[in-house]
């Protein structure tokens, strides 16, 4: 499996609807209410969509180092830490952005074929409750590196759409208007 042509294009393409919606939400409400929206979470116990922005980018980069059997650095687990944290701390709209375009910024960066090697490599995934996950890192991407990505995305999305955000499934995969037959467009 090649690991770089499957996660970093994903990634990068997820991580640019993500900007998207938050672009909508900004033309669809007021400033205030916009800015709101960072508070706002699913349920209770859930994070909000502050901390959904900072944990998707979090997974899309996390997975590049473990993939390539380095440390995660140290401005990498401060992002997780302040998603922990965001429900005290929301943040902007502008902070938000940011944080995607340093995330894409670092993924563009990143060689070709960096993480091909990573798939055969032995890995283990230690959790805070102290569960541990031994697997290859093909496993891992696509188990679990991939499946936290969208689960943080979904979220945000979800949380999005419920508090009146007008999205629809042509936001969620905006990239594959690239792949549209010309002429096939519904004329509404």
């Amino acid at each position: 499996m090649q690991l770089t042509n499957v996660l970093i294009p994903t990634y990068a393409q997820m991580l640019r609807g993500l900007s998207g919606w938050l672009d909508k939400a900004q033309k669809q409400l007021p400033q205030a209410e916009a800015e709101a929206l960072l508070s706002a979470r699913l349920a209770p116990d859930m994070y909000p969509l502050s901390s959904q922005v900072s944990f998707a980018c979090f997974q899309a980069q996390e997975a590049t180092y473990r993939l390539r059997g380095e440390p995660v650095s140290g401005a990498l687990e401060q992002m997780a830490a302040d998603g922990q944290n965001a429900a005290e701390q929301p943040g902007s709209i502008a902070d938000a952005q940011s944080r995607i375009s340093e995330t894409l910024a670092f993924l563009n960066a990143l060689d070709i074929n960096t993480l091909d090697a990573g798939a055969e490599r032995q890995m283990s995934l230690e959790l805070p409750t102290g569960m541990i996950f031994d697997m290859t890192g093909e496993q891992y991407a696509r188990d679990w590196a991939l499946a936290q990505f969208y689960f943080h995305l979904m979220t945000a999305y979800a949380i999005l759409r419920s508090q009146k955000i007008e999205l629809g499934k042509a936001d969620y995969v905006p990239h594959m208007f690239a792949y549209l037959r010309p002429g096939t467009m519904p004329q509404n």
